[in-house]
């Protein structure tokens, strides 16, 4: 017996660290150990470290240094940037914008605040997953602090018109509405398209190392230098006193290796996995019937595909496939375990035995068209596997061949 062939395609959830990235951090792992707010030799060389890589880091995102705070990952950002922000605007309101397909975390946060009091409008999206930018215009009220948008979706891939909200809120601002702020979650965008504050014109960018070939438990905030936020973590002047704890001086310098490689191999890492998934998905479609792909068609990642295949369960899809050595995921990574639905897949109008029989399929750099067609032979199989089990499979089988021995009606002239 041969020893099965392993293939990840769950990169949306997180990425192998890069060799690359892992001899950058060692040193500051084993001989370059010092405290980042110490004052002597060993401390200067980790403060050192720590404002290379958040130069790195502003690098990608087209922001100043100062402007980025490191941060333990992407939850805790999106966490500083909401609830930081709320609170600190609190006096010119208590209204937040948002859609109804945001990462676990913001809506989370939006729905603790809201049980203290602030207003929440969440926004639909359409059923190509996207957010109309005259949504947004339209629900802006004057009582609005915050509008916070994802810029790529977690589970489809849709990238929202993050700048044409951007300029909604820059017009608003020029009528004297100064206290309206732009907050994006770009954890899934950054490093697979390009990301810019500046194009954007977002106050507030949340990101995370791990999506970026870089290991768990790092993240930063993109904060511009205008906006003002409530610190969530006391007890420290770290990070301008906006982030207090000891810094993670060896992830924080894996995070900018991983940022500057990021940006250099960019185009590289677009065009490599768009390759993979489009083969992917033209073999899907040429191999399994009664499926939808989910989201934007083109609007969209080039790493990330999401499927639901009729008359199945995905939880039940991603267990065969994982005893067949590949790893996919049905939705988001932090609501796994929810037995309920995808409530993304669920706001793009599809009913419930399309929201649970959803794959997503999450390409990265390490990926091969042998993956993809090692995929395309088993998935196939592992489909069919479970459909014969499916009674709702069975009923309309028979259905259609019922049709099919339907007479065809004669065509009159008269």
């Amino acid at each position: 017996m041969g020893t099965l062939r392993r293939v990840y395609l769950d990169n949306s959830a997180t990425t192998p660290v890069d060799a690359r990235v892992i001899e950058t951090m060692l040193p500051y792992l084993r001989e370059k150990y010092g405290n980042a707010s110490s004052v002597h030799f060993f401390g200067q060389e980790a403060r050192a470290a720590v404002d290379r890589a958040r130069r790195e880091v502003a690098t990608l995102v087209g922001a100043r240094p100062n402007e980025i705070v490191f941060l333990s990952g992407g939850t805790e950002a999106n966490n500083l940037a909401i609830r930081g922000l709320s609170e600190a605007a609190e006096s010119y309101g208590r209204h937040i914008i948002t859609s109804q397909i945001e990462h676990s975390s913001v809506r989370g946060i939006c729905d603790a605040l809201e049980k203290r009091g602030w207003e929440v409008t969440r926004l639909p999206v359409y059923d190509d997953g996207l957010v109309r930018a005259r949504d947004v215009r339209d629900a802006i009220r004057p009582d609005t602090v915050l509008i916070t948008l994802m810029l790529a979706n977690n589970e489809i891939g849709t990238i929202q018109p993050i700048a044409e909200v951007g300029q909604l809120v820059r017009e608003e601002r020029a009528r004297g509405r100064r206290h309206l702020w732009l907050h994006t979650d770009a954890v899934q965008a950054a490093g697979r398209m390009p990301v810019d504050t500046e194009t954007l014109s977002c106050d507030l960018l949340s990101l995370s190392a791990h999506k970026l070939y870089a290991p768990k438990g790092v993240g930063a905030l993109f904060v511009r230098r205008s906006v003002r936020l409530t610190a969530q973590n006391i007890g420290g002047h770290q990070e301008r006193e906006r982030r207090a704890g000891t810094e993670s001086v060896a992830g924080i310098v894996a995070f900018g290796e991983a940022a500057r490689l990021a940006q250099a191999e960019l185009q590289e890492r677009i065009e490599h996995t768009r390759r993979l998934r489009d083969r992917f998905e033209a073999g899907v479609a040429e191999r399994v019937a009664d499926i939808v792909f989910n989201g934007h068609r083109t609007q969209r990642l080039p790493h990330l595909s999401n499927i639901s295949f009729r008359y199945i369960e995905g939880e039940g899809l991603l267990i065969n496939l994982d005893m067949q050595g590949v790893a996919v995921s049905t939705g988001s990574a932090c609501s796994s375990g929810s037995l309920e639905p995808s409530p993304v897949i669920r706001a793009l109008g599809r009913n419930d035995e399309l929201a649970r029989g959803s794959i997503r399929f999450s390409f990265g750099q390490d990926n091969t068209e042998e993956d993809v067609d090692y995929v395309l032979e088993v998935l196939p199989r592992a489909i069919s596997n479970l459909r014969r089990l499916s009674p709702l499979y069975q009923q309309a089988q028979s259905e259609r061949a019922c049709h099919q021995d339907e007479p065809i009606a004669a065509i009159s002239n008269g």
